[in-house]
């Protein structure tokens, strides 16, 4: 593993994660705080761990991640993008396992914006013939 700090971003909905890698003990940390205090699920902790699972890469390297915007889902997939980047930055022979595993797909679904004389983006008023 390089020595150096690798720093990639990954942004899910309406969140944002930039994730810093270098080489350690295994420390993950989300904003200053543990994964499972500031994520709240295992799930999503889990989700947002995943490409380290994947790469076998999860005792080596200690991660920092910044993030903000959205909610605690987006967050945790905004996560798992900045840390496949990083990753594939880090070590390029890890990009092949990463793709095939779907980790380096920035998930495009947003939510739809509200549309005029609609209550909601789709949704429509009732409808009254009399």
């Amino acid at each position: 593993m390089a020595q150096v700090t690798k720093q990639a971003t990954g942004r899910r909905k309406t969140s944002v994660a930039r994730a810093y890698l270098r080489s350690g003990s295994g420390a993950f940390e989300i904003n200053g705080r543990e994964p499972l205090t500031y994520l709240r699920r295992q799930v999503l902790v889990d989700m947002a761990r995943r490409p380290l699972t994947a790469t076998e890469t999860a005792g080596k390297l200690d991660v920092i991640l910044k993030v903000s915007g959205g909610g605690l889902t987006g967050q945790a997939g905004a996560i798992s993008l900045a840390l496949s980047r990083a990753l594939a930055n880090m070590e390029p022979e890890l990009r092949t396992k990463l793709r095939q595993g779907g980790f380096l797909t920035r998930d495009p679904r947003a939510v739809e914006r509200k549309k005029y004389g609609r209550p909601k983006a789709r949704k429509r008023f009732q409808f009254s013939k009399r």
